[in-house]
Formats: C-alpha cells, sequence, structure tokens
C-alpha cells in the first residue's frame, strides 16, 4: 500500500534511516522542518510558537513524531531538562492538535523505556505502570500529549524505543573508538540493565505499526533480549576483539555528567517487546551479538 507520511525529527539518527527506507519503498515523505522549507517535500513549522501547516497534514495516512533533544547530550541544568521537556511535548501538543484537526488516520509518537523508571531486574512490557523519576516523569508527560488525536479517535501508536544501536551515532557511535582502544568497560556495578534494538529494527518496527490497524497505544520497540551493562560491556568487546577490562564506579560517573548518571547510566530497564511480537513482527537481531555484529562489523 502507497502512503504519504508527514515525518517530523527526521534529521536524527532514526528519522534519517526512516525517511530513507520509507522512500525506498516507493512512499512519499514529507519532512517538517524549522527553517525555509527547501523543496516540496518539505514544509515549516515551529511548534514552540504553536505553528504548522495543518494542510501539509490533509492528504497524510500517517504522521511521525520523533522530536527531541537527547537526553545524554549535556549536563542536566535546570534549563537543558527543561529543553528535553519542551522538546518533546511542545512538538507532541502541536502535531496531535493537527493530527486531529486534520483526521490523520495514524499518528505515530516517539517516547522511551525510561517510562519505566528503573526496574532493577523486574522484567516490564507495555502493560506495566510507569516509574519515577525525571525521565519516567518526562516520558508520561509526552505521552499525555497525544491526548487530542487519541481521544479523536486516530490511531494512536507510543514508541517506548531503547537505546538504537548503529555505529553512526547514539551510544555506539560515542563508544566505538573507546572500546578500540581498549578503553572500553563497566559502568558502576554492571546490573543495570539496557535495552537494546537495532537501528534496522527500530525503522522496520515503525514501518509495520504504520500499516498495522490492530496495534495501538504503547509499543516497546526493543530487542526481545535486554542485557546487563556488564553483558553489553563484554558483549562489544568481543564484537571489536579488543579488551575492556576497565570499571568506572558510580560516583565518577556521577562527578563526570551530574544527574543523568543516576538515571540515564547507573539505571536502567529490562524491557520486553510483547506488543511487537503478539502482532507477529519478526527481529533481524535477536541478541544483542547479532545486533552489534551488523552495527559494527557489517
Amino acid at each position: 500500500m502507497h502512503m504519504r507520511v508527514v515525518i517530523a525529527g527526521s534529521s536524527g539518527l532514526i528519522g534519517t534511516a526512516l525517511v530513507s527506507s520509507l522512500r525506498g519503498d516507493g512512499h512519499d515523505v514529507v519532512r517538517l522542518v524549522r527553517r525555509s522549507s527547501a523543496g516540496p517535500d518539505e514544509s515549516r513549522w515551529d511548534p514552540q510558537k504553536d505553528r504548522i501547516d495543518t494542510g501539509i497534514l490533509a492528504d497524510a495516512d500517517a504522521v511521525v513524531n520523533l522530536c527531541g533533544v537527547g537526553v545524554g547530550d549535556k549536563r542536566w541544568t535546570g534549563a537543558y531538562k527543561q529543553l528535553i521537556r519542551d522538546s518533546r511535548i511542545a512538538a507532541t501538543d502541536v502535531l496531535a492538535e493537527g493530527v486531529a484537526e486534520a483526521g490523520v488516520p495514524v499518528f505515530v509518537n516517539a517516547s522511551a523505556v525510561g517510562y519505566y523508571g528503573d526496574t532493577g531486574d523486574r522484567v516490564v512490557d507495555e502493560t506495566s505502570p510507569s516509574g519515577t523519576g525525571f525521565l519516567a516523569d518526562t516520558c508520561r508527560d509526552w505521552e499525555a500529549a497525544t491526548a487530542p488525536a487519541d481521544t479523536s479517535k486516530v490511531r494512536t501508536v507510543l514508541l517506548r524505543s531503547g537505546i538504537v544501536l548503529s555505529p553512526h551515532g547514539g551510544l555506539l557511535g560515542r563508544l566505538k573508538t573507546l572500546y578500540s582502544f581498549g578503553l572500553g568497560g563497566r559502568l558502576g556495578n554492571g546490573r543495570q540493565y539496557l535495552s537494546w534494538i537495532s537501528l534496522e529494527d527500530e525503522v522496520d518496527a515503525i514501518k509495520f505499526v504504520l500499516t498495522r490497524d490492530d496495534v495501538a497505544g504503547p509499543v516497546n520497540v526493543t530487542g526481545p533480549a535486554p542485557v546487563t551493562n556488564a553483558q553489553f560491556n563484554g558483549a562489544v568487546a568481543r564484537t571489536l576483539h579488543r579488551p575492556a577490562p576497565w570499571i568506572v564506579p558510580g560516583f565518577a560517573l556521577s562527578a563526570l555528567v551530574g544527574e543523568f548518571a543516576q538515571e540515564g547510566i547507573l539505571a536502567g530497564q529490562r524491557a520486553i517487546p510483547t506488543v511487537l511480537e503478539n502482532a507477529g513482527f519478526r527481529f533481524r537481531h535477536n541478541t544483542i551479538g547479532e545486533a552489534l555484529d551488523a552495527a559494527l562489523v557489517r
């Protein structure tokens, strides 16, 4: 089925790959940009000023919102924490209202497994409650901002994504050089869980939910086998054939990156993709070893 998809946040790691994949499949993609549009496949918008041309949404089959500054890109000052929230919630507010007004059939909105807070070794799926902390609160409010679309009978999907593995950015983009020089290692006690997904599976999952009328609400976009930080460290070291003997204690991480260390590094989620698996989605990469091999070797 041919689709016309409008995408916000299309210049990031996931958005760039998604645009390329959808266009490769023959679909029309319109990118929402915050500068002057450079062609008919772009439309300018300003979510901070509540500005969007709803006409661009009128004949869309779906809208995908991937907006949000990186939670670990800068130290968590009060101003940056506000930016983390605003860059997600304001954009979602504007798009949800626009989608409802234009009657777009499908709204796919980013979220994250941070919704569950620190789960320890407890397995969580889409039926699990929200956790506590800044990230959990942000994800909960982020998802709540989709309400105008959801209450207008728009099929609304909430992508609770894990850590996306790609050599071109994200976590692996930062760690690859350190591990290559033998500077990799366990963070804290290493028992915190990491819910990962390969970039290919992330894009495939988004395309999957775009066309599945039976999928709505929260969807954990994670690989089927989350790992601990210690297991992840060992897997990266094996994939790159480099030693990773170091241990970075929690207090050192807190001194280095501040508050983000407690929620974004020393805490974790053991989230599993129950909704995707029950709907029949097939992962390309079922284990951390397969995902790392695809990202770092192939």
